[in-house]
């Protein structure tokens, strides 16, 4: 059943109690008698599919805390030391979201200027991934003009901006429909004053250099071709509708590039190989031959997208698997700790982050 098989991807957001919001899907779901583990008499409910699934909320908060205790020992097997003050160069190239990057000085770098923890989310990932793919680009500085695609309330434009670059951010269209489900959980953007960091960058310096503007990825607007030294997206264009409308933005977004010029981005990534695709969906998840393919397309057109390394690392954490609902969660009268979150159940499917380093060809713009 289409609804049953999407059972874990369908809790509603917030921190109410993780076995109540988990009783009520399963009964929308498959029987409004599962709304309690007890029928109206105060009895338990015996019958088969009571028994199999009363039990599901309660056996993924354990798993949940226990991958928080080990994400724990984890960090504090790791060697004390402060954030380097300076980004360290690594050569980076493509590459999968791995729990060795989280441990090495180049990303703890980047946490101190996020203002971070150290974090084994791959979000925190993600946005190390890009800062460090433009800083060894040369494109944080003085001089250097940005776009950013799908930019949220992410922090990326106050740091860039403070390192001297100009960036135009861009998002969906606040009165988009589109962009309903990500204001409703504050990742939509719908004007400069979004993007504005107090505790990384300077007002005044951010307003000057710092500009907005709605932008569908889908159709990305002719006048911006040939005008930005970088762009970047973290997370992005996987929600464009399919596989093939992620890729086409991608060979898009290298039209707004000076010859030359650097792409950043970052999208979800399957680890079970080339097993039936997720595609023309909400979220949809590209594989190594996606990626092997976006390389091709990029190559006909003069860019070069780097090598990608595909190893799934071999930390414990490279192992885990994330479960729906993310994030912190009270369940039963407690509150789980927050898992690690270096890959994730994607409708069933396990996936992480990957990173894509692409230089424009001659006949960018």
């Amino acid at each position: 059943m289409r609804q049953a098989h999407r059972l874990l991807n369908l809790f509603d957001a917030g921190d109410a109690d993780l076995s109540a919001r988990f009783r009520r899907v399963v009964s929308e779901a498959v029987g409004h008698h599962l709304a309690s583990p007890t029928d109206a008499s105060g009895r338990p409910r015996t019958d088969s599919l009571s028994i199999l699934l009363r039990d599901v909320p309660l056996t993924t908060g354990n798993v949940k805390m226990l991958a928080a205790q080990l994400a724990q020992r984890q960090a504090a097997a790791v060697p004390e030391a402060p954030a380097p003050a300076r980004p360290r160069r690594i050569g980076l190239a493509g590459r999968v979201c791995r729990q060795i990057d989280i441990e090495r000085p180049w990303m703890r770098h980047w946490f101190g200027v996020l203002g971070m923890a150290p974090s084994y989310h791959r979000k925190a990932w993600e946005s190390a991934f890009v800062l460090q793919g433009l800083w060894e680009a040369g494109m944080l500085a003085p001089g250097r003009r940005g776009l950013g695609f799908a930019v949220g309330r992410e922090p990326l434009p106050s740091i860039l901006v403070a390192r001297g670059a100009e960036v135009l951010a861009t998002d969906l269209d606040a009165g988009d429909a589109r962009a309903a489900a990500w204001a409703g959980t504050n990742q939509n953007a719908a004007r400069v004053e979004d993007l504005f960091r107090p505790r990384l960058v300077d007002h005044d310096d951010f307003l000057a250099r710092c500009a907005f503007r709605a932008v569908d990825m889908n159709a990305v607007p002719a006048d911006l071709a040939g005008g930005f030294d970088f762009v970047w997206s973290t997370c992005s264009f996987e929600h464009l509708g399919s596989i093939e409308r992620g890729l086409d933005f991608v060979v898009a977004a290298m039209a707004c590039l000076k010859p030359g010029g650097v792409a950043v981005h970052t999208t979800e990534f399957r680890l079970d190989g080339e097993g039936p695709r997720l595609d023309n969906w909400n979220t949809v998840l590209f594989g190594r031959q996606d990626m092997e393919a976006l390389a091709a397309r990029l190559a006909e057109r003069g860019h070069v997208m780097a090598p990608i390394d595909y190893g799934p690392g071999r930390g414990v954490l490279d192992g885990y698997v994330d479960v729906p609902p993310y994030g912190r969660q009270r369940m039963d009268g407690f509150v789980l700790p927050v898992a690690p979150h270096l890959r994730l159940s994607v409708d069933g499917i396990p996936a992480t982050s990957i990173g894509l380093v692409i230089r424009a060809g001659a006949g960018a713009g």
